[in-house]
């Protein structure tokens, strides 16, 4: 079988040489489009050319054919510095491997070379340098990984991947160009940063080859092993007769295999089936909602086959043909086209991510891992999830939490996916560790700072509507980079402190969001205090009521004083939160909304979303610092009411004017009702001091003294101007 690939391939290639034109010296190597400036590499023997720089230029002529992998980078991102070596020796690995063994070494016109075989490049685009052209692409954050097939872009990976993570995405869509031509698990893969491996395809001959040889002289090994000779029948029969237990470790036993996804393929929902397979288990189903006219869902529709297959075994991947199953789609709540909910049980949760295979990849990953319950942790445990996670929601039990409790908490991460981590633990450690007293509790940690959910009676702790209701306004971290994704999460709803930041200036990016963070998380504390206090000050107000009747001997004001319940929530605070803009990446947003330029440096808004306003300066009239004095100092006089620094709006006037018109009424409901009622009877007394006017003194009655009188001229009998004599 081997022999009779080896003749074709070398068939091709002879095919291939006659068919070509004398070959050109100075053009050798530039078949692949690889010949850039630059150092070459070498990797298991084979010069590498430098990897393709696209730029604005050359970006579309390019990827016009082919397939590509291209990398968005900046050259001052952390992530992408991290990913550097992972992207180059990925390419080096690739582009010197061949998809089938010879022992012929492959020259660069040979059909056994991995660019020639599949077509396939890689290449990057420095978004510093070319930030315009980023844009066009709609590059949100960096790195961003696109794959480009014949000019059109397929699919999109976010974010800094390690090389198995990285190379697993490659074989997929190898394996898509070329059914058949990969090896199933992938291949072996180099150290970052190594410039050999072995290459090619695992022949099954070899393989059983190896594995028979090894046996073979594993079975040598044992026979001269000492305590691989016989036992005589003496010892046979003490065994037999002493039975020994072994001193075997403990097996950690083996989670159940998932029946999840079995297939690796999306499944046909229809009414019949919805509630068997979906509402009526506690199975993990995203669900996407469409129909067949819809564009949108139509480009969506190979990502979507693409993802069943990556969650396969993990995730359940359906669904709905909402022109044939319209009812199902309007019980579902379906408004728009594609609709992606994710289910679990009768509950679900609507994805408003983007749709590239990444960010649907990421989500259904974090998904699947809800199937398994809420993580129990040690405090071990947690400290290594820290290094990964920004928020991590903890829920803190012990040996009297109900089972009515635990199934409060269960619902919980349904809601959470994307956002955060939930996780519950029993171990004294880490009640030690953030001062835990009483059971259960929910705390927040972020960036290693705990906050607590107020309400502690278990009542309260079981209101899921309530707790997600405080989930909501903690799960971002304390100072996040605000994105076309979290906007409305940032922004909504509260005051935000709002640092401008310029990553090209290294140094002062990292010193700017360090003052950033300093300034959040003292003004967290300061709020905290404050909370506290407001509670004693309602608790010694209670008290107080109780003493007092208590030395009158009033029965009645003693038990109304004991039933008065100090509600927290009624205080009406104003939410102040906190993050950063990538100033360069959002340059036209941040100019035309807030008239600031970030080649002026980086510079603080403190934004008031709801009301369409901002301020840029402090209480003295100069522009607001990135230091924490100044920050907390204009965050004081911004809250108040009314603020004592005069905002700045963010909108048109006619707006604007709309804004300040209803935030007054807001703030004044009767004087506002008063100001209507006015404005209303002083139109009806104008209306009617009108109509008085228009008919004179004479009311609405005529005069019959008038010349013409009631008739006027048709009085006199002149009928069509005949004369009767």
């Amino acid at each position: 079988m081997r022999s009779i690939l080896y003749a074709l391939l070398s068939l091709a290639t002879v095919a291939s040489t006659l068919a070509a034109e004398a070959p050109n010296t100075n053009d050798a190597g530039k078949d692949d489009g690889w010949d850039e400036k630059g150092a070459d590499t070498t990797f298991n023997g084979e010069k590498v050319p430098p990897m393709i720089e696209l730029t604005p230029t050359t970006m579309g002529p390019e990827t016009k054919k082919g397939n590509w992998i291209v990398e968005f980078f900046s050259p001052y991102c952390g992530h992408c510095m991290h990913f550097k070596p992972i992207y180059q020796t990925a390419y080096e690995f690739y582009y010197t491997s061949k998809p089938f063994l010879s022992s012929d070494d492959a020259d660069g016109d040979s059909l056994n070379t991995f660019t020639r075989y599949y077509d396939f490049k890689f290449a990057k685009v420095d978004c510093v340098a070319y930030a315009d052209l980023c844009k066009d692409r709609k590059i949100e954050s960096y790195p961003t990984l696109m794959f480009i097939q014949d000019g059109e872009e397929k699919q999109k990976l976010r974010g800094s991947k390690e090389l198995k993570d990285f190379s697993d995405w490659v074989e997929e869509l190898l394996e898509s160009i070329r059914p058949g031509t990969r090896k199933e698990g992938g291949p072996k893969l180099p150290k970052v940063g190594a410039t050999s491996v072995e290459t090619g395809p695992d022949p099954k001959e070899a393989d059983g080859g190896d594995k028979k040889e090894k046996e073979k002289e594993k079975e040598k090994v044992d026979d001269k092993k000492p305590g691989a000779a016989k036992a005589s029948p003496s010892t046979s029969a003490a065994l037999k007769a002493t039975p020994i237990k072994e001193t075997k470790p403990s097996p950690t036993p083996a989670k159940p295999a998932s029946t999840a996804n079995p297939s690796g393929t999306v499944t046909i929902l229809t009414a019949d089936n919805f509630d068997k397979h979906v509402v009526s288990t506690l199975e993990p189903w995203f669900i996407k909602f469409y129909a067949p006219w819809c564009h949108h869902c139509q480009a969506l529709a190979p990502t979507w086959a693409n993802l069943a297959r990556q969650m396969k075994g993990k995730l359940n991947i359906g669904e709905v043909n909402c022109d044939a199953e319209k009812k199902l789609c309007k019980e579902a709540h379906v408004k728009g086209y594609p609709t992606m909910l994710f289910f679990r049980g009768g509950e679900r949760v609507e994805y408003h991510g983007l749709r590239g295979l990444g960010d649907l990849l990421d989500y259904a990953e974090k998904a699947a891992a809800i199937g398994a319950g809420v993580p129990d942790v040690t405090a071990e445990e947690f400290k290594k999830m820290e290094e990964k996670e920004e928020v991590i929601f903890v829920y803190f039990y012990d040996h009297a939490t109900t089972s009515e409790d635990f199934k409060a908490l269960e619902r919980l991460p349904l809601s959470l996916v994307g956002h955060a981590k939930l996780v519950k633990t029993s171990d004294k450690a880490m009640f030690d560790r953030f001062k835990i007293s009483t059971w259960p509790r929910l705390m927040v940690a972020r960036d290693g700072n705990p906050t607590y959910y107020p309400p502690r009676t278990p009542f309260e702790m079981r209101d899921v509507k309530k707790v997600l209701s405080w989930m909501k306004t903690v799960w971002l971290p304390i100072v996040p980079e605000m994105t076309a994704l979290n906007a409305r999460d940032i922004m909504d709803g509260k005051i935000v402190v709002l640092g401008i930041l310029n990553r090209d200036r290294s140094d002062e990016f990292i010193l700017a969001k360090r003052e950033l963070k300093s300034a959040a998380l003292e003004w967290i504390d300061k709020q905290e205090t404050a909370f506290q206090l407001s509670r004693q000050e309602l608790r010694d107000a209670k008290q107080l009521r109780i003493e007092e009747a208590e030395d009158k001997n009033d029965e009645r004001a003693l038990q109304n004083a004991k039933n008065i319940r100090i509600n927290m929530d009624k205080i009406d605070r104003v939410q102040v939160g906190f993050a950063w803009v990538d100033g360069i990446f959002w340059e036209r947003w941040i100019k035309t909304t807030y008239g600031v330029d970030v080649k002026d440096g980086e510079s603080v808004i403190i934004n008031d979303e709801d009301n369409r306003r901002y301020w840029d300066s402090t209480i003295s009239g100069e522009p607001i610092r990135l230091s924490r004095a100044a920050i907390l100092e204009t965050i004081k006089m911004v809250t108040a009411n009314p603020p004592k620094i005069t905002p700045k709006s963010s909108t048109g006037r006619f707006m604007s004017t709309y804004i300040s018109v209803r935030h007054f009424i807001g703030n004044h409901p009767f004087i506002s009702l008063g100001m209507f009622v006015g404005f209303f009877t002083a139109v009806m007394l104008f209306g009617k001091s009108r109509r008085r006017r228009q008919f004179g003194t004479t009311g609405s009655y005529f005069q019959l003294g008038e010349k013409d009188g009631l008739l006027g001229g048709l009085g006199n009998g002149n009928f069509g101007g005949a004369k009767h004599d």
